[in-house]
């Protein structure tokens, strides 16, 4: 065990020290905007690596490997002088004392960022989160896809009907575009490649089921993609259960608010996330059970050079009264700004007030069949399925992922085939007591 007196060791600078704690999509920007800036940054996150969470869903499909949207922290700051990277876990902000306790020691700041972004919530539910998984990050991934590669060879095996019938099913709690994408990429799946890999029984013995608690899939987009969405998911033979709330699962029985069961060993819970809140913010700097509260310049008001970013700020002013979506275009463009005002509060410069510029949304429901809202421009289809595609591209970090997810969407383009459906590790659910 680390003693708390055990300092972590950085360069020695004279330079305002700059902590960033995360780094997801709002951590990276930061640090883009403070590098051979005259600070010392240091990111520390409890990965080596950022993920490019857009793709998780086809990492967890075995449309791609993990190592094509994971990138390492070190490779992204090589060349970055007034960087540095600490692989830790924090455990406590002491904001009195300026200083972070981490599991691998402690260190102080001058300036310090929380971008821990979220995890999965399933709102109390002890039986559903004990029994499903989650898709936040890529361990959920590939927990997903050894489950289910695990009991589709187990389906193989049964003789028992009603066990197969269970083990082949899916349900996808959540219609945002996570588990809309999740539900087409599922859908693809067992339309190409059941039919390949399982010639013992027909691809129509995989049954998916997607479940939305409102009466609108992907409700952050407009009408028409909404609708949209709900056509191609019919044409892939996704059953889609709106308004209905899951209120229990016991690892085979979905249960639902309306008094619906669904069989299915096969779980995946993208119906809310809550922020990772480190401990030592007191409970009046959060807002939504879940989120830091920050203003207009992302400071967290009340704690001196405290300020918060992504997923886990919520920005509230007049015009914003209960922040922004958690998702990667603000968190992007909150670093940008941070990363001007941090330099502006050591010049004991005006801050700058951060005023979220929406690009738009796009949604991908399997191959050739997507959605887009730009603006006053609405897009379905194979030309949103385009952009969607190139957005994302472009999005990935390192030249070497770009082309390998190019390659691998080229050669699903014209084949339908995945990468290799292998088990690498038996996924085991913990232990776990009924409630």
């Amino acid at each position: 065990m680390v003693s708390d007196s055990t300092s972590i060791c950085l360069p020695k600078s004279s330079l305002p020290r700059v902590v960033i704690i995360g780094g997801g999509f709002a951590g990276l920007s930061l640090v883009e905007g403070l590098k051979n800036k005259p600070v010392q940054v240091v990111l520390i996150d409890k990965k080596n690596y950022h993920q490019f969470q857009p793709l998780l869903y086809q990492v967890a499909t075995s449309g791609l490997e993990p190592d094509s949207i994971a990138f390492p922290f070190r490779k992204q700051i090589k060349g970055y002088k007034n960087v540095s990277f600490r692989l830790a876990e924090v455990q406590e902000i002491d904001t009195n004392s300026k200083k972070i306790q981490t599991n691998k020691g402690y260190l102080t700041y001058d300036y310090l960022v929380v971008a821990t972004g979220t995890t999965t919530n399933f709102f109390g539910m002890k039986n559903v989160e004990s029994n499903s998984l989650g898709m936040k990050n890529i361990q959920d991934s590939l927990n997903i896809r050894h489950l289910m590669l695990q009991n589709l060879e187990q389906a193989a095996i049964t003789c028992n009907d009603k066990e197969r019938d269970a083990l082949t099913n899916f349900v996808i709690v959540g219609g945002g575009p996570a588990g809309v994408e999740m539900a087409g990429a599922l859908a693809e799946f067992c339309k190409y490649i059941l039919p390949k890999d399982y010639p013992e029984y027909p691809s129509s013995i995989m049954k998916i089921y997607l479940v939305e608690g409102s009466g609108k899939l992907i409700s952050a987009m407009s009408e028409k993609a909404s609708t949209k969405t709900l056509k191609y998911l019919k044409e892939l033979n996704v059953e889609v259960l709106l308004n209905e709330i899951v209120t229990d699962y016991n690892g085979e029985i979905v249960k639902t608010k309306s008094g619906k069961e669904l069989l299915a060993k096969n779980l995946v819970w993208t119906a809310g996330v809550k922020g990772q809140l480190p401990k030592g913010i007191e409970e009046k700097h959060i807002v939504g059970g879940n989120r830091l509260k920050t203003n207009e310049h992302l400071q967290i008001a009340g704690i001196e050079n405290v300020f918060a970013m992504g997923d886990i700020a919520a920005v509230i002013t007049e015009e914003t009264p209960k922040g922004h979506p958690q998702v990667a275009q603000p968190a992007i463009q909150q670093g940008k700004v941070l990363a001007k005002n941090i330099i502006n509060a050591i010049n004991n410069k005006p801050l700058i007030s951060f005023k979220y510029k929406d690009k738009g949304s796009l949604a991908t429901v399997g191959k050739r069949r997507a959605v887009a809202d730009l603006g006053k421009l609405k897009f379905t289809g194979y030309f949103a399925w385009l952009l969607w595609s190139f957005v994302h591209l472009m999005s990935i970090s390192g030249f070497r992922n770009k082309i390998l997810v190019g390659f691998n969407w080229t050669i699903s383009y014209f084949s339908y085939e995945k990468s290799n459906r292998i088990i690498i590790r038996n996924y085991k659910r913990p232990e776990f007591k009924e409630v």
